[in-house]
């Protein structure tokens, strides 16, 4: 689902502008789309009549048809006005919860006018507004989209209508039932491919409202069955073939599409491993302790892990003035403190502007800038002071921020300085890792790291325990081997000695 955490916007006068010119735009295109219907249902009927000459033969339904769009138009704008006003802000929100019901009408449409009007992906809607929108969404939208395809079957004279009445009256039933089947079976699927078996329990319901319904009309229904079956499995075809689109066309943040940014072989991911390779094992770790702290707290573990993956990629502008890319020879020695800083600061904004650059997802870029806060470059300061007698402003010498806004960013922060620190330990004990996770927590604390996010002291003491733990188990103690060495003639005498 949609897990971009960055700070909600609240709507102001503009944007209540906006949303109410998009609602009304998008209405234009619900009512140019029935139009559409009503021509494509006259030529299925052999009538010569053209859409006008439909509209004045029923110009009541035709009426109706234009009521009840606006007010399911209507219902949808309040319901974000009241429920979750942010959106009103956000247009491209706005724009996909539209077009997510006009290509759900669209496609359930042609398949009731090319095949049969029980085969219609009437779920599709559901799955991808669970995943691109989240469930409470998902769960209303489906209601919406259940009501807006009656009001089409009912007024736009669809010709597939007369031949399974019942259909019409049980469209907003199959709608809900197997909508509300994809959302709570969907929502606990997590890889592709189980997307599509989803399909298979979307379809129950369909099945077995069409034989309760069609039951009583007598007749052949097992090939309407089938339709049933149809309609559940391509609900489920079509989501995952229509979520890669929506996912890059506006920008969605999906737990598909983080974790396939967290595979090794993404662009990004694949160009750290070659060009720094130092960084890009300092980031694995820095995910790993990542998500076992998002796991913790009940975060979107995946977020976390991706957003610890690209929170470095900054370095690729210039990997070698970075510890762990360096062997043998530092740069930084031939340099001066301010224009070392300089350069090592420059990664957190160089790795929020190549995010943005790639179009991945906005948090990933958030989590780039902010994962070092406002926090002194402490090895140069020191350099600096002992260079200058300690005449030095400490904010000459650190990063500008902005500081965490979400719980994955601070997350991030500790993860990557906790990583980094437990490499310098000569003692790797779990109290002297504890102790060193413990005071990068206060130092943050102290340096007021934490106030533009909602973590609390809690969160923090359970992110302790998670990376000590990890920690641990990372990089734990090891047998000490003799230093032995066996040549060929030691081994012969073995074997003569068995």
């Amino acid at each position: 689902m949609n897990n971009d955490v960055t700070e909600v916007k609240m709507p102001d006068k503009s944007s209540y502008a906006k949303s109410v010119f998009i609602f009304l735009f998008h209405y234009l295109v619900l009512l140019a789309l029935s139009a559409l219907f009503m021509w494509l249902n006259a030529i299925e009927l052999g009538d010569g009549s053209s859409v006008a000459g439909y509209v004045r033969e029923n110009f009541t339904s035709v009426v109706s048809l234009l009521a009840s769009m606006f007010v399911l138009c209507v219902i949808v704008y309040f319901y974000y006005f009241f429920e979750r006003k942010e959106v009103l802000a956000d247009a491209k929100t706005l724009w996909l919860i539209f077009i997510l019901l006009e290509t759900g009408l669209v496609i359930c449409y042609f398949f009731g006018y090319f095949f049969n009007i029980y085969s219609r992906p009437v779920a599709m809607l559901a799955l991808l507004a669970l995943v691109l929108l989240g469930r409470r969404d998902a769960i209303f939208l489906n209601v919406i989209f259940g009501l807006l395809l009656y009001s089409v079957d009912y007024f736009s004279n669809f010709t597939e209508i007369n031949l399974y009445e019942s259909a019409l009256v049980s469209t907003p039933l199959i709608v809900f039932s197997s909508g509300m089947v994809a959302i709570f079976v969907g929502s606990k699927v997590k890889t592709r491919l189980r997307s599509i078996l989803t399909g298979f329990a979307i379809c129950l319901p369909i099945v077995v409202l069409i034989a309760c319904l069609e039951y009583a009309r007598g007749g052949d229904i097992w090939y309407l069955l089938l339709y049933g079956l149809e309609a559940g499995i391509v609900s489920a075809v079509l989501f995952m073939a229509f979520l890669p689109m929506f996912e890059v066309l506006f920008n969605c943040v999906t737990d598909y599409r983080l974790r396939e940014l967290s595979d090794h072989d993404a662009p990004l991911m694949r160009e750290l491993k070659e060009r720094a390779p130092g960084t890009f094992n300092h980031s694995i770790v820095v995910a790993y302790l990542a998500e076992a702290c998002a796991i913790a707290l009940g975060e979107n573990a995946a977020l976390a892990r991706a957003a610890a993956y690209y929170h470095d990629v900054g370095k690729l502008r210039q990997p070698e003035y970075f510890a762990e890319n360096q062997a043998g020879y530092n740069p930084h020695n031939e340099l001066s403190p301010e224009l070392s800083v300089d350069i090592i600061r420059s990664h957190a904004k160089d790795g929020s502007e190549l995010i943005r650059s790639k179009r991945l997802p906005k948090v990933l870029a958030d989590v780039a800038i902010q994962h070092h806060g406002t926090l002194p470059i402490k090895f140069f300061y020191a350099k600096a002071l002992k260079m200058t007698d300690g005449e030095v402003d400490i904010e000459d010498f650190s990063y500008p921020g902005p500081k965490p806004q979400t719980k994955i960013a601070a997350i991030v922060m500790i993860s990557d300085a906790s990583e980094a620190i437990s490499r310098t330990l000569p003692d790797r004990t779990p109290e002297k890792v504890e102790n060193a996770v413990r005071e990068i927590i206060e130092e943050r604390m102290d340096l007021d790291q934490f106030t533009e996010c909602d973590i609390t002291m809690r969160d923090l003491s359970t992110i302790k325990e998670a990376i000590v733990s990890c920690l641990t188990g990372v990089y734990h103690s090891r047998v000490q081997y003799p230093k032995l060495k066996l040549g060929h003639k030691e081994e012969e005498a073995e074997k003569e000695h068995d």
